[in-house]
């Protein structure tokens, strides 16, 4: 069964850091792209950031220069590094993956599948 886990989320401080994770289980992460979304409470679900399996990187304009994706094929996880965090970041945020063994682009974010569960980001003073 595939599967996506999240981690790392919780409470920080404004301009704090934390670094989210998605372990993959029961498929391994080679031909995948894999995003990461936040979806705010009141707000629609947004996509952040995502990595294509050839290493390509997409950021939202709004955590440019923040936030920072990388992926560890060996390990099967890929990761969030958010820094320099803002109260705007709060939401609830979910990874997922697209097959997408040929692209470089990861940005077709209706095409990704296989969500986790969401981890919590909370970032207030």
């Amino acid at each position: 069964q595939l599967q996506l886990v999240e981690s790392g989320g919780g409470l920080a401080q404004p301009g704090g850091s934390l670094r989210l994770s998605c372990a993959a289980s029961g498929f391994t992460l080679d031909s995948w792209s894999i995003g990461w979304f936040r979806q705010a409470p009141g707000k629609e679900r947004e996509g952040v950031s995502c990595v294509s399996r050839y290493g390509n990187t997409y950021y939202v304009d709004s955590v440019k220069g923040r936030f920072t994706i990388s992926r560890d094929n060996a390990k099967n996880t890929v990761y969030l590094q958010m820094n320099s965090l803002k109260p705007e970041d709060t939401a609830v945020y979910f990874c997922a993956a697209y097959f997408l063994p040929f692209g470089r682009d990861c940005r077709s974010w209706g095409a990704y599948t296989n969500w986790g569960q969401g981890t919590q980001v909370t970032v207030s003073s």
